[in-house]
């Protein structure tokens, strides 16, 4: 699947669900009405209330004579326990191990799928940024811990999202369902269309071989005329994407970055990702590090592009990951993530270039030593290529 790019769609129906109490239950009741097959794709999968509640929808499902895939990451899927990969064995759900660990295997265990996608009878997906885990949703609870958002798509872009689940389910037994170059026939992005109701596209990475996701957010960023807003909880991004959001503040465009705050599961990835933010500030970017909560959304909205879904942007997962995105341009899913920015820019601490200068010795420290970390390895894995 290297050179495969699909087009767009119209016709289509976004809806964004904004943390788990929303999207899980949604998700969930999808599940309860398959009637042929349910497809699931994670990487983040451990044992807890929200898995036992999403394993006992898959079973009753299976239980209905429903076809259910799971393909799940071997590494983030390291907390499923026997138990409830048992109960979905009993029940007939085919669960399937993306790249399994091995020693033997060396650096290739970095490789990682890390996309999150649920598709129910060819006619409803979700897609975001969610794992099942109590973070994103316990069901006893009325708020989640980690802040993150999937959107609920129904349409023609459906058969889309299928393609790109069924081609990994198949490769993952060593099968090729179709021709790398066969799906849509574009050996380069589509052009831009219109913006229209329910117009939208799939976007993903494939590790170093396929890059489209990232190819069209450069896109997007330089032809932005008013805003580029940006959600990472993992800010390590490329010098590309760094260089062409310092052109876009450049030119009066404005940019602004919605990063994690103290809440993170990461802390050394925050700190290395800080050594960025000098250069930024001074070009007139805005940094917002989100405060409630640990931030785990990855969405972008350039004017009225929208670019949502597994994608940190990050230059680890543009090496290791296969990621996935939807890609709209829908004047009303644009509002509903604009929406979403502006509640987020509100709770969250905008960071100036004072705030920078008089920061503590302590994370001058750490952000020395996580940044020269990072930029040894990266520089050691670019010396293999």
């Amino acid at each position: 699947m290297t050179g495969s790019i699909f087009p767009w769609k119209g016709g289509n129906h976004f809806q964004l669900l904004v943390d788990g109490p929303a999207f899980f239950p949604a998700m969930l009741a999808a599940i309860a009405t398959a009637e042929r097959r349910v497809a699931l794709e994670l990487y983040l999968a451990e044992d807890g209330r929200c898995s036992e509640a999403l394993v006992s929808a898959l079973v009753d499902a299976a239980r209905r004579g429903v076809a259910v895939h799971c393909l799940f990451d071997d590494f983030g899927c390291l907390g499923f326990g026997k138990v409830l990969r048992q109960r979905l064995a009993s029940a007939g759900v085919e669960l399937r191990l993306y790249n399994p660990l091995r020693w033997r295997r060396g650096v290739r265990n970095l490789y990682r799928d890390h996309r999150k996608i649920l598709l129910v009878d060819e006619r409803v997906a979700f897609v975001g940024g969610t794992g099942a885990t109590d973070e994103f949703w316990d069901p006893l609870a009325s708020s989640s811990a980690w802040h993150e958002v999937m959107v609920r798509i129904e349409g023609p872009l459906v058969a889309h999202w299928l393609l790109l689940f069924d081609f990994q389910w198949l490769a993952s037994e060593g099968r090729q369902p179709w021709r790398a170059d066969g799906n849509s026939g574009l050996a380069h992005l589509p052009p831009s269309p219109q913006a229209g109701q329910g117009m939208g596209r799939v976007a993903y990475a494939n590790a170093r071989q396929h890059r489209d996701i990232a190819q069209s957010l450069l896109r997007s960023v330089s032809r932005a005329k008013q805003r580029i807003w940006l959600a990472t909880p993992y800010f390590l991004p490329s010098w590309k994407v760094r260089r062409y959001l310092v052109k876009a503040a450049s030119r009066g465009v404005e940019v602004r970055l919605l990063l994690t705050g103290r809440h993170t599961d990461h802390p050394p990835i925050r700190y290395a990702g800080q050594r960025y933010y000098p250069r930024l500030l001074k070009a007139g970017v805005r940094i917002f590090e989100y405060q409630p909560r640990f931030l785990h959304l990855k969405m972008v909205l350039v004017d009225d592009w929208v670019s949502v879904g597994s994608c940190n942007f990050d230059h680890w997962n543009l090496r290791f990951n296969l990621d996935a995105n939807l890609e709209a341009l829908d004047p009303a899913f644009s509002g509903e993530v604009a929406e979403c920015f502006v509640s987020d820019f509100a709770a969250s601490r905008e960071v100036t270039l004072q705030d920078w200068h008089q920061r503590p010795l302590l994370s001058r420290l750490r952000q020395r030593l996580w940044g020269w970390l990072d930029r040894l390895v990266v520089n050691l894995f670019d010396r293999r290529r």
